[in-house]
């Protein structure tokens, strides 16, 4: 399993506009094979700085999804959007255990 974990700073002003952008983003997403899970929260210090997390099944549903026309158009809106550099972090997972 991968993980995917991220910051996008988005500007205070397009905040609006990012969340719907983000919201369509998260659906289109989670309905692609191989997605165990997508989602936008936001920072509880930061209204503008927008928190990612996705577990993908294998490399190779990721690399559909960095070619999904959705993601096209992420990409597309992102740089109106975003206040600075986006941030990610990729983790490989070899085992997961539930603690609650």
């Amino acid at each position: 399993m991968l993980v995917i974990a991220g910051t996008i700073k988005v500007k205070p002003e397009m905040r609006a506009e990012a969340v719907k952008v983000a919201v369509e983003m998260m659906r289109a997403t989670l309905a692609e094979a191989g997605c165990k899970a997508y989602r936008f929260s936001n920072d509880l210090e930061d209204p503008n700085t927008f928190l990612i997390f996705e577990e993908w099944e294998s490399d190779e549903a990721l690399a559909r999804h960095f070619q999904s026309a959705h993601m096209a158009k992420f990409n597309a809106a992102a740089p109106r959007l975003m206040a600075g550099a986006p941030s990610f972090n990729r983790y490989d997972v070899s085992g997961v255990v539930k603690l609650m």
